[in-house]
């Protein structure tokens, strides 16, 4: 039985709707954030030395990280689906966005979200002076980046429907975390309409519905 040790408000959601679309059998370990620090529980530690999640348990083989959790599901349970033929331009496509979505696009988004946490996490005289650094990070570089990246992948989305091309793939599960966040804090995806129907359309999918009912409480769907 394959054991995903999946984190609330997480990446790993991303597994587990991998996993339906597979149609494979899976039990969820669901963990529960810090409700004052959202960091993970010191619980995963015992899973994984970096105390982070996705783990996924597949008998003996334990991996981490989405992506190569991705790849291995793929190439172990995957029969040919979910990922274009090798030597097309759609599995070149394929690849990149693979990796590019917890590369390039997740570290604007991260850096976002450190610098407006910061003026929360700062003791009462230096909030004043630390609001002004985050917000002239946010402006100067922070915010560029986003409105730059969110373009990108608009203007990608215009020309087909999904990530690699005319056909869903795994790309596009990767791609649904760093675009999901986005759209909950740092974009208008009114001014984004490809963005915005590339999120109704993953939204839709019965695969994802019920890769949340199999993994409880989800901020960004």
């Amino acid at each position: 039985m394959i054991i995903v040790h999946h984190l609330a408000d997480s990446r790993s959601q991303r597994v587990l709707w991998l996993l339906e679309e597979l149609g494979l059998p899976y039990e969820v370990k669901r963990y529960e954030r810090d409700p004052v620090t959202r960091l993970a529980p010191a619980e995963l530690e015992a899973i994984h030395p970096l105390g982070k999640s996705p783990v996924l348990e597949d008998g003996p083989v334990k991996v981490a990280e989405t992506g190569a959790i991705v790849e291995y599901l793929l190439d172990t349970h995957g029969h040919g689906r979910l990922r274009p033929a090798q030597g097309t331009e759609a599995r070149r496509r394929f690849t990149y966005w693979l990796h590019y979505a917890e590369g390039s696009a997740m570290t604007p988004l991260l850096l976002a979200l450190v610098f407006n946490m910061l003026p929360t996490r700062t003791p009462g005289l230096l909030r004043p002076l630390v609001r002004q650094i985050s917000a002239k990070a946010m402006a100067g570089f922070i915010t560029p980046q986003l409105k730059l990246h969110s373009g990108y992948w608009n203007d990608e989305l215009a020309a087909t429907e999904w990530f690699a091309g005319d056909q869903f793939t795994a790309a596009d599960i990767m791609m649904s975390f760093p675009l999901e966040a986005a759209a909950t804090r740092t974009i208008d995806v009114n001014a984004l309409p490809h963005v915005k129907a590339f999120l109704e359309r993953i939204h839709a999918r019965p695969a994802y519905r019920r890769a949340l009912e199999a993994g409880g409480e989800y901020a960004y769907a």
